[in-house]
Order: C-alpha cells, then sequence, then structure tokens
C-alpha cells in the first residue's frame, strides 16, 4: 500500500462476504438504492456492488478515515453503482440521507433496503435502538432491513467463542456487547420492522431479516 493509498483491510471482510452475498441475493428487492449503514473499509460495498448490478449502493460511515477507505476501494475498483459515501450517525434523530440534498438524488432509485454487519456489537444500545428508529423512517412497506453479526439466542450464547468475544468487548467498552435477538426484534417491532427470518451463518454468526 502506497503512502498515498486510503484503503484499509478488515481481515473479515473476504471470510464472510460470499455467504452474505448468498443471503442478500434471496431477500433483497431486485432494484433501488441498497443504503449500508457502518460501512467501515467500504471492502463489503465494492464487492456487493459489484454482484448487484441492478441494485444502487449508498455507503456511510461516521468515521472520516473509512469514508476515505471507502473512496478509494470504489475509486480502485471503478464500481459505478456506488454514490460516494455518506457521514452518518444512526444515534442522530435525523439522518444525513433524509436530508433534501440527498433525497434529490434518491428520487430516481429510492432506498429500498439497509444493510448492517457487525455494528449493533461494537457500538452502544442507543445505536440499534438508532437504526431500528431510522429503518422505520425511511423503509417503504415492504422495504427490508439485513442485519449479520453474533446474536445471544434466548439470552444464552450460541458458542464459547461468542461468550469470549462477548466478555472482549465489554471489557473494550461496557455499553457494547453481543445483543440477545429477542431484544433485537423488540426493538425493531417497535418501529414498525417485523422479523421475516433468520439465517444461521460461519462462525457463529446470524444474518437476520426484518421486513416494513
Amino acid at each position: 500500500m502506497t503512502p498515498q493509498d486510503t484503503r484499509q483491510y478488515a481481515p473479515a471482510t473476504e471470510r464472510n462476504r460470499e455467504p452474505i452475498l448468498e443471503i442478500l441475493l434471496q431477500v433483497l428487492p431486485g432494484s433501488g438504492t441498497v443504503l449500508e449503514i457502518a460501512s467501515g473499509t467500504g471492502e463489503h460495498a465494492v464487492y456487493f456492488a459489484s454482484k448487484l448490478k441492478d441494485s444502487i449502493w449508498l455507503p456511510t460511515d461516521a468515521n472520516p478515515q473509512a469514508r476515505a477507505s471507502i473512496i478509494a476501494w470504489t475509486e480502485h475498483f471503478g464500481c459505478s453503482n456506488i454514490y460516494p459515501p455518506l457521514e452518518l450517525d444512526v444515534r442522530e434523530p435525523v439522518w444525513s440521507v433524509e436530508t433534501e440534498t440527498v433525497s434529490q438524488w434518491l428520487n430516481t432509485s429510492p432506498i429500498i433496503a439497509i444493510v448492517n454487519i457487525n455494528m449493533i456489537h461494537i457500538s452502544p444500545w442507543l445505536a440499534c435502538l438508532g437504526l431500528m428508529a431510522g429503518a422505520g423512517r425511511i423503509l417503504p412497506v415492504g422495504g427490508i432491513l439485513y442485519l449479520y453479526g453474533p446474536f445471544k439466542q434466548g439470552g444464552e450464547h450460541t458458542a464459547p467463542s461468542n461468550a469470549a468475544f462477548d466478555e472482549y468487548l465489554r471489557a473494550q467498552n461496557p455499553e457494547w456487547g453481543v445483543r440477545n435477538l429477542d431484544d433485537v426484534v423488540a426493538a425493531a417491532k417497535a418501529e414498525h420492522l417485523t422479523l421475516k427470518q433468520t439465517y444461521q451463518m460461519p462462525a457463529n454468526n446470524l444474518s437476520v431479516v426484518f421486513e416494513r
């Protein structure tokens, strides 16, 4: 990587992108804009956009270094169906995609799905609540919210590795941690989002799909 190259790398991306894509191909509407929350390095964005040619990918991240990485990855692959990344903090009462300027971009291709990978356990619970509130405001009827990551089920960890990961996260920040799926489903229901399906994924993760 040259000094001018602002691309960042997340090793988990290459491991999980194909299993995630397999689910996205099943659950996402055929066309429209897919809003990715907390896009991180941008590696997922360029990979999914290259495979979902009839959709437009809209990456976002609160971190300016992450947004620079997303731009660099987009330029590296020459992706034409990716919008420039937006700054977005899900805890804000109005998201940047709801502003008049951005809404004008989306007139011809409205947001029909939201994708959020590996965020709600590495952020305060308020971020999960904000994600659900935003999805409830933005998604049309029939729109999809897709989550990926580790979850407790019935209040219990599904594997020793997840329990160890949860302990590690809480040591970094007491407000972080692997979330109980029942709590996430309840938060979604409060914003008119219905659990549609869960899928077992590699490394004791889940894909969780909600519908507006």
